[in-house]
């Protein structure tokens, strides 16, 4: 009888995997070794490699790995061979899926260095005590490079990361180290001008995009091209907000001084971190004290030519007679991002496409051949789902050529309620000029489910309360 023997390989850093011959090749020539010693057994190794070459055994997200899994469920594996078991994984809860998954095909596990059979229950008992002692290798070695880099970071230096935009790493005998990068610093200084200047961020973004500026671009150890993304408000903020610019270097919320030298100088980092504190600092409230979160479509409107949520906004302006007032509108989220000039429809009157929703619901009760059409679609969506009761069309119907007076009733946060209640998308497309409504069919139902105050109760037996 012939077993089919898969064998699988990690180490879990990139180093020395350029070489030759490397860790995996010796973790393979092992497991070759061990495979050929069982001949008389019938085991074969398979041709095909499960390499992971780079991967934590912290978790399974590893290519090779799940290669590896698909192709015993598909049953092409009779045994899997590692040189030490915590090749496999570091994880005791990881680990007790992937036993249960190789139960479950018949497919056993041998380490070459690690005597154990996991058929017996005393073999699993040392498996598992193998994989305790892995994880807690594991989680020391955790604990001790987090203390690591807290300790080089309050020192000041370097300790890996992503690049910033303004400065190159430098690695030699000493370590690495952060250079100014001449062209990007002056970038990154021009930045913090412009917000200086404009006090606001999507004008900065605007003329960003309009020089080509991009982020940082680097090159990893394996050779891949990261980074280079246009600058969006998002990457702009970071930008601004980043302590790095100072000369300093941030660990777990405090600061301390830094190897590196400064691109930005104090009285322009104080300059702007004022203005964004300021800018910030309604707390989720309008100017007229009004809070943001009554926008009735917030998390339902979409930007159909974008495919990105809209979301509400408003700006304050000063009337002819003093007065302020204030206008209410949802913003395209990539408009937000990257600017109006991305999206052909970067905004739209809040009150108006409010009203339009408000309408197009209440024309439901008024519109039999709507009214019916919705409540036929909301009932074979619950259906199909299988949630809760089915609808009672009797009772939806009724509820829904009640909503205007129903809505009259309501106080704003109870309207914002309703609604969520009864849709689950509104999208906006601009070329067609077309608003579409998707309708939440667990909504509708609830809205003609009767309260329990409102269920006919039964009439008393007339004997029993005599008596």
């Amino acid at each position: 009888m012939t077993v089919r023997c898969a064998i699988y390989t990690r180490k879990s850093t990139e180093e020395g995997l350029e070489q030759s011959f490397n860790s995996l090749h010796a973790q393979r020539d092992a497991a070759e070794a061990y495979i050929a010693s069982q001949k008389a057994e019938g085991w074969v190794a398979l041709p095909d490699r499960y390499d992971d070459g780079g991967f934590t055994g912290g978790n399974t997200d590893r290519p090779a790995f799940q290669q590896l899994m698909q192709d015993v469920r598909e049953g092409k594996v009779d045994t899997i061979v590692v040189y030490k078991i915590d090749r496999l994984s570091r994880s005791l809860m990881d680990f007790a899926q992937i036993m249960e998954t190789l139960e479950k095909h018949g497919v056993s596990l041998v380490s070459v260095t690690q005597q154990f059979n996991t058929t017996s229950s005393m073999g699993r008992l040392t498996l598992n005590i193998l994989l305790s002692f892995a994880q807690f290798e594991r989680e020391i070695i955790s604990e001790r490079t987090r203390d690591k880099i807290g300790a080089m970071r309050r020192k000041g230096k370097y300790w890996g990361g992503h690049p910033v935009l303004g400065y190159d790493v430098e690695r030699d005998g000493r370590g690495s180290r952060m250079v100014i990068n001449p062209e990007e610093a002056a970038r990154v200084r021009r930045l913090f001008e412009l917000y200086r200047e404009h006090q606001a961020m999507m004008p900065v973004v605007a003329e960003a995009q309009r020089l080509g500026w991009t982020n940082k671009v680097w090159t990893t150890k394996a050779g891949n091209v990261r980074g280079g993304g246009p600058i969006d408000k998002a990457i702009l903020w970071r930008i601004l907000t980043n302590v790095t610019y100072t000369g300093k270097v941030a660990h777990k919320g405090k600061v301390y001084d830094g190897e590196h030298d400064a691109i930005i100088e104090p009285e322009l980092w104080q300059a702007v971190q004022s203005m964004l504190t300021r800018n910030s600092r309604s707390g989720g409230h309008g100017a007229d004290g009004t809070r943001r979160d009554d926008a009735l479509l917030r998390g339902l409107l979409t930007c159909q030519s974008c495919g990105c949520a809209m979301m509400p906004t408003y700006t304050a302006k000063t009337t002819s007679d003093g007065a302020k007032k204030r206008y209410r509108y949802y913003t395209c989220h990539r408009a937000n991002k990257r600017g109006k000039a991305k999206c052909p429809c970067p905004t739209l009157p809040a009150g108006e496409i409010e009203q339009f929703v408000v309408s197009e619901i209440a024309g439901i009760g008024r519109d039999p051949d709507i009214r019916d059409r919705v409540l036929a679609e909301a009932g074979a969506r619950l259906a199909e789902d299988g949630n809760g009761a089915p609808l009672d069309h009797r009772a939806a119907t009724a509820a829904l050529a009640e909503f205007e007076h129903l809505w009259q009733a309501l106080s704003p946060g109870e309207q914002r309620q309703l609604i969520q209640l009864l849709v689950e998308r509104v999208a906006f497309d601009v070329t067609h000029d077309r608003v579409s409504i998707t309708f939440r069919p667990t909504g509708i139902a609830t809205l003609g489910a009767p309260e329990a105050d409102d269920v006919e109760q039964p009439e008393p037996d007339l004997q029993e309360a005599a008596a």
